[in-house]
């Protein structure tokens, strides 16, 4: 990584470390300024990377951008959207971020042993955590059904891709960004618990963070 790249991950870390300090103390306006901020911040740890193959910091920078909308539709039911069309728009949004990643880990190349272990943990993933949360979307409203069970799915191949890649904090990465969303579908469709907005924060976070580590690699 170059010393600029550095700089920025140290920037993004910081601004992220406030989100969190924000969401813990509930000081909404504070969060919708911070979470995007770190998006953006580390999007420019992205484009600041020297990397050998061009079309890699763009897969990587269009899934950040495309997390930056979801995270941005997700925050609108607070506000302005009704909070179902806000809620599907921010899940298709991450949905395509996860599916980019997935473009960009292949390109930083996988292997069959690898993707294949990788696989079984997804189909552990699936049939825990993802098998509930689709029960319980359907249950809570029918027509969240198909989209919560596709981003599952995708959820699992970008989990099953990073293992392919055998960067480990790539997997750790994907690994956590599941584990966000995980805890976002499971506090919203089956039964909250305390401090679940701060842990779907800190996982999200260092899961985009190490993606992005696993991408630096490559340089």
């Amino acid at each position: 990584m170059t010393g600029a790249a550095w700089g920025l991950l140290c920037l993004t870390l910081l601004i992220a470390l406030a989100d969190w300090v924000a969401v813990a103390a509930d000081r909404r306006p504070a969060e919708y300024a911070l979470k995007p901020a770190t998006m953006v911040a580390l999007g420019a740890v992205v484009l600041a990377l020297d990397l050998p193959d061009g079309q890699l910091r763009w897969w990587y920078l269009a899934a950040i951008v495309a997390s930056l909308a979801g995270d941005v539709f997700l925050m609108l039911p607070e506000t302005a959207m009704d909070p179902e069309p806000a809620f599907v728009a921010g899940l298709g949004s991450f949905l395509v971020a996860h599916l980019l990643y997935v473009v960009g880990m292949i390109i930083l190349g996988v292997s069959g042993g690898a993707l294949a272990v990788g696989a079984a943990v997804a189909l552990v993933v699936i049939a825990t955590v993802g098998r509930r949360v689709v029960i319980g979307a359907k249950a809570t409203d029918r027509r969240l059904f198909a989209p919560v069970m596709a981003y599952v799915a995708v959820i699992a191949v970008m989990i099953a891709t990073s293992f392919g890649t055998g960067i480990v904090v790539g997997i750790v990465g994907a690994l956590l960004f599941g584990l966000s969303d995980s805890v976002i579908g499971w506090t919203r469709f089956l039964r909250d618990f305390p401090h679940s907005r701060v842990l779907v924060m800190v996982t999200y976070h260092l899961g985009q963070v190490g993606l992005v580590l696993a991408l630096a690699t490559a340089g």
